[in-house]
């Protein structure tokens, strides 16, 4: 009876097989010109007649065949197309035959008369022309509503995360323009979350030069993928945009808008936002002074040559070390935000100014748990911390750029960005130290309480000129600019530390500290640089470059010791400190640049000069003086080729790089005093060796991306933080160079269509394996972090009533410590996630969200699983379906919880951050010009 069973299923399925089989068939032919030349590279595309939906695409081989296989038996339209041809559509009409060959098909060159013809029919799906691959957007059929973002999401060859970001052909874009104009500074997820994508004609997928490039007319063999979204002529008059209002339990609210309004010159463009649902809404440049940082370099433009580190006018001032990560959350505590800002672009053939503003407000509740277990030579010791902490930030943000075409010749360009941020923070924490076999013995307690408040200004301005002689390639250009990092801030500090090892006949030993301190810091520079180019060939060009940067450093930081009368200023940890630090660099190179092959290499001198002097206060008799030179030759070696969808480069450079200012400064930071930070005046500046390749393909008829690429740096004088632990542990850290770090990476990337247009993997493995060597109260301590990834997606859009995203990502890390062998361990990271939307009858809509995150530390028997779940409901009414009302449940199994894992050099923690779990909310949007329907990835509304 079973083997009678098993021989009716395999028959059924054969049926089933061969039924399938002949409901398939191929479609074929080739594409020639009017003389019956064969016509290689054709787009071919085939649609469908009803309303001109992709089914697949490709292009023609060298013999200028194509070939579509196992479509289905159904009519369709063929559609050619080829640059300085008229476009060509064929009606298909497949017989009973397995394979239906269309034959040669002519296609003719455009005559001047048929322009307007061709202007009219030249609307197929997509068009290649080089390494340009531009979409018509109302050929990828998104649900009414929809944002930018979803639009991309349909692309051939693009892809977007479940943050945002944007691949195309497997490189992440870098730049996003709207009709060719910047879009509230440089952050592409601004365009694509506030601009909707039925305001959208054409996306184009380009490698953009740089503008240095642009400017002189040499390739210099950089790229950037970018993307240009043409709006359509209907909304490049008048304006349009969209209101969202939303409550919820747990008192919570949401309010979000956009408004825009386009013309051929002007660009104008508000947003605004309030919400306690933890969106912040911010860009990496906001996120920087979000936490109260001014670490961000800004990108003035104006630094000629090649890159080989030196001057940072602001740099990575609030971290002590190198990080190995092994997984985190991004959801930290409970906040409250405002924000709003305004873009504004002009634009004439002669005449460019693109400016922007941006204000945002943060107050945040954070209560956390922190585990971490530190490594000594012969011990370790086991602290745990409970911090609640409240802080509130005010940050304004405006940036502008002025391109003056003067005549042919000559171009002149003004960029100034102006930051101006304040706050306040109070942080409350209780500290335990355990030690012994299985740290169960307490050995102290550290409880503090404080408070800060700061206030900051930055500005940095830059003017470029730019002088194209009349002989082709001969350029010249200088620059100067001028920037302020102007950072005032207050403190108390208040905490007590009971050591229950170290014992009086009265008890435990009880340290407290009641400290006040002001500090003031003061950061000007003022830089300049020379570039010359000089033609030697129509293919080789000598530069020669010339930067100059000269930076003063002033702080003047007071402590005091505060009494029950009196306060007294404590000379110890006071400081008054000056530094001027110059930097000077000539260079030369020269450049081959031919049909996408690009070569250069080149040679600089740098030099630097560091003066500067520091006392317990300004007007202190004996200052110590800190006086060194540094000079170094810097080598730089790129080759770039980039054609036929095909690229390769290679390159190795040598980086020199100026301490940060916060490690030179000769001050103690005791805010925190189990662990104390100081800084090293007589540091060095880093010096690495870097060497770096990679190939990729893309090929434009299937749409197959692979790209492959490895690094290696070698580091010298780098710039590590060492610790010394006391008896109490205690952690001391300070800067101090050593030599031998190392890391090196790689990655594989590859996407393919399974189905074209309706189906596409994505995946990537990428490795990094570093060594961080440093030192644990005096012993040499080598750190070897190993890790590994995989990543891999899958784009599910089989119409515009169903998609599903499904995500999974992988990761272990794996830390080896030669200080003590016996706490080497291996963290272990999942991730699964899914974005589903479905269309259900009579204008309603559901989305789900899913991303299930496991953590693992075999080590200390460390094991969570965090499945958050957050479903969406939606129904569209009123005319033209303006308004949409929304039901949205935020983490339906109320286990959401902010858990970071992290290994650094000599210690590994894990932190568990309370933060917004369960809650619902019912929302209401409005469209200014007609809200269709939405489905989008994010289960919120942009």
């Amino acid at each position: 009876m079973k083997k009678l069973f098993l021989l009716l299923l395999l028959t059924v399925c054969c049926q089933a097989a061969f039924a399938q089989q002949s409901n398939r068939i191929t479609i074929r032919g080739s594409i020639t010109d009017t003389s019956k030349a064969v016509m290689p590279g054709a787009t071919v595309m085939l649609l469908t007649p009803k309303d001109s939906a992709l089914v697949n695409f490709g292009r023609t081989n060298d013999k200028g065949a194509f070939e579509f296989r196992n479509v289905k038996r159904a009519p369709y339209i063929l559609k050619v197309s080829y640059v300085g041809f008229l476009p060509l559509q064929v009606e298909v009409n497949p017989d009973n035959s397995e394979v239906t060959d269309l034959g040669a098909l002519p296609i003719k060159p455009i005559q001047k008369e048929l322009l307007e013809v061709v202007i009219k029919a030249a609307k197929a799906p997509l068009s290649i022309r080089g390494d340009t691959i531009e979409y018509n957007a109302a050929s990828f059929k998104v649900p009414p509503g929809s944002t930018v973002e979803e639009l991309l999401r349909k692309l051939p060859g693009m892809q977007v995360d479940q943050e945002g970001n944007i691949k195309a052909q497997g490189e992440n874009v870098t730049k996003v323009t709207v009709d060719g104009k910047t879009f509230f500074g440089s952050d592409p997820k601004l365009a694509t979350k506030n601009l909707p994508a039925d305001a959208i004609s054409k996306v184009q997928v380009f490698n953009d030069k740089t503008e240095a490039a642009k400017t002189t007319g040499i390739d210099d063999g950089k790229r950037e993928k970018a993307v240009n979204l043409e709006l359509k002529e209907s909304h490049r008059k008048g304006g349009f945009g969209k209101v969202t209002a939303g409550v919820g339990t747990k008192d919570r609210f949401q309010l979000r808008g956009n408004y825009n309004r386009f013309n051929t010159k002007e660009q104008m463009s508000v947003i605004g936002l309030g919400n306690n649902i933890n969106q912040t809404g911010l860009s990496f440049d906001d996120y920087q002074d979000f936490r109260g940082s001014q670490s961000f370099n800004w990108e003035d433009q104006g630094d000629f040559g090649f890159y080989s580190g030196g001057v940072y006018f602001f740099g990575g001032d609030d971290g002590i070390g190198v990080p190995i990560t092994g997984g985190g959350s991004n959801s930290r505590g409970f906040s409250r935000n405002y924000a709003g800002g305004a873009n504004y672009n002009y634009d004439t053939k002669k005449t460019k100014l693109s400016s922007n503003y941006f204000y945002n407000q943060s107050g945040l509740t954070l209560n956390s748990d922190l585990e971490k277990e530190t490594f000594l030579p012969n011990s370790s010791f086991l602290n745990t911390d409970h911090k609640s902490q409240g802080s509130l930030t005010r940050n304004h943000r405006g940036s502008a750029r002025f391109e003056q075409k003067i005549d042919s010749l000559n171009t002149l360009v003004i960029i100034g960005n102006l930051r101006a941020n304040n706050g306040n923070t109070n942080l409350f924490s209780d500290q335990n130290f355990f030690e012994g076999p299985n740290q169960e013995t307490r050995t102290s307690q550290t409880n503090f309480a404080n408070y800060n408040q700061f206030n900051g200004f930055q500005l940095a301005t830059t003017a470029i000129y730019r002088h194209t002689f009349r002989k082709k390639g001969r350029n010249f250009a200088a620059s100067l600019a001028y920037n302020v990092n102007d950072t005032d801030g207050s403190a108390q500090q208040r905490s007590t530390n009971t050591y229950f090892n170290d014992t009086t006949a009265t008890g435990p030993t009880v340290f407290r500290i009641n400290q006040d301190n002001i500090t003031s810091s003061l950061r000007t520079e003022i830089k300049s640089s020379l570039d010359y180019t000089e033609p030697l060939s129509k293919t080789t060009f000598w530069e020669t470059f010339y930067n100059f940067s000269r930076r003063n450093d002033k702080v003047d930081r007071d402590v005091f010791d505060v009494g029950d009368q009196i306060s007294v200023r404590n000379e110890t940890l006071s400081r008054y400190y000056t530094n001027d630090f110059t930097y000077n660099r000539i260079g030369s190179l020269i450049r081959y640049s031919d049909k996408g092959f690009n070569v250069s290499g080149g040679l600089a001198g740098m030099w630097f000069h560091q003066a500067g002097q520091f006392a317990s206060n300004q007007g202190a008799s004996n200052f110590t003086k800190v006086d060194r030179n540094y000079f170094s030759v810097v080598p730089n070696v790129s080759i770039n080729y980039n054609k036929k969808n095909k690229r390769f480069n290679a390159g190795y450079n040598v980086n020199v790089n100026q301490p940060q200012t916060s490690d030179l400064q000769p001050v103690v930071d005791n805010s925190n005093p189990r662990f104390i930070r100081e800084g090293n005046p007589d540091l060095l500046p880093s010096l690495t060796h870097r060497v770096s390749g990679g190939f990729g393909v893309f090929n434009p008829g299937s749409f197959v991306n692979v790209f492959v690429n490895v690094n290696y740096g070698y580091n010298i004088n780098q710039i590590v933080y060492n610790q010394t632990v006391n008896e109490l542990r205690v952690t001391t850290t300070r800067p101090e160079n050593i030599s031998g770090g190392t890391t090196k990476g790689g990655s594989v990337y590859f996407s393919f269509p399974i189905k074209k247009t309706k189906a596409v993997l994505n995946t990537n493995f990428y490795t990094n394996l570093n060594k961080f060597p440093t030192f644990i109260n005096g012993v040499p301590n080598q750190t070897n972090n190993n890790n590994y990834n995989a990543y891999m997606s899958l784009d599910l859009t089989p119409s515009e009533k169903f998609t599903f995203y499904p995500t999974f990502n992988f990761s272990i890390t794996d830390t080896k410590y030669s200080v003590n062998t016996a706490q080497n361990l291996t963290i272990y990271n999942y991730n699964y996630g899914g974005n589903m939307n479905v269309q259900l009858p009579k204008g309603i809509f559901f989305n789900g969200r899913m991303n299930y995150q496991i953590y693992k530390n075999p080590k200390f028997d460390f094991r969570q699983e965090l499945p958050i779940l957050n479903l969406a409901v939606y129904k569209l009414f009123l005319k033209d379906n303006k308004a949409e009302v929304r039901l949205t449940a935020y983490d339906v199994f109320n286990k959401n919880r902010g858990i970071t894992q992290q290994a650094y050099q000599n210690y590994v923690q894990t932190e568990r951050v309370q933060t917004l779990a369960r809650y619902f909310m019912l929302s209401f949007s409005y469209n200014l010009r007609g809200l269709k329907s939405q489905m989008r990835q994010n289960n919120y509304i942009y």
